[in-house]
């Protein structure tokens, strides 16, 4: 299970901890904040950036794969919903780059696997949030 506490420091700025480490989320000025740490969404992304390529990396480990240097990028955007619906969607592109020589059939096992992080699946699928709130004097 993973867990994380968060407390709101000043004004929109937010210490997150795992009791191991710490480390900010803040919101640019656009949007009140002072741009001190990452926003919400650079950190999911982030998140799903660290998820896919330890992901790639423990799968050519697992298979013996010589994996060379590998990177990714990520944006997410709100964009208008697809005909027929109304109102807008979240889309989050990615972009992995995997240096190296490899045959056809690895290259598009290692593609297959991009998408298969624990985060990106997650993502995909939904997930149930349950919120409980307590009110303290």
């Amino acid at each position: 299970m993973a867990e994380i506490t968060a407390a709101v420091l000043g004004g929109t700025r937010v210490s997150l901890s795992n009791g191991r480490h710490e480390w900010y989320g803040d919101e640019p000025e656009s949007n009140g904040g002072e741009d001190t740490a990452p926003t919400p969404y650079e950190m999911l992304l982030g998140a799903l950036a660290h998820c896919t390529l330890v992901t790639l990396v423990l799968y050519a480990r697992h298979k013996g794969i010589e994996l060379g240097p590998v990177s990714a990028r990520y944006e997410h955007e709100r964009v208008p919903a697809p005909e027929g619906q109304t109102g807008l969607v979240d889309r989050i592109t990615s972009y992995v780059t995997i240096g190296g020589e490899y045959e056809e059939p690895v290259r598009k096992r290692l593609e297959q696997i991009v998408g298969r992080c624990r985060v990106h699946k997650t993502l995909t699928a939904g997930a149930e949030v349950v919120y409980e709130v307590e009110f303290i004097a």
